[in-house]
């Protein structure tokens, strides 16, 4: 499935929360290390979800803090690390539309 897909949701998710597409591209470039303008290149490429990660410029370090459960798994126990990956940008963009503050949300 492209991120370019998958990215619209998480906007829409967000804002009927009362959250912004400024703060969805602050959480990705955060997990991922891309610059805005290379998250813009690889939405406009239709890059897979997939390649997307496994492109990250740098996953940052504190992504090992986020703990919790997405779909009913704990993102902590998932073994496969592309899906781990996944699912770690899934908690962050459920953390955001539940109205939890961006610093907690950072991990700082």
């Amino acid at each position: 499935m492209s991120f370019a897909n998958i990215y619209p949701l998480y906007i829409t998710k967000v804002e009927n929360k009362g959250r912004t597409k400024t703060e969805v591209d602050e959480i990705i470039r955060w997990l991922t290390g891309y610059s805005q303008q290379e998250l813009e290149a690889q939405l406009e490429k239709q890059t897979d979800l997939e390649s997307f990660i496994a492109e990250a410029p740098q996953l940052n370090p504190a992504r090992a803090l986020i703990k919790g459960m997405v779909c009913g798994v704990r993102v902590e126990d998932i073994e496969e690390p592309t899906m781990q990956e996944i699912r770690y940008l899934d908690k962050l963009i459920d953390e955001l539309a539940r109205g939890k503050v961006m610093e907690k949300i950072l991990r700082k």
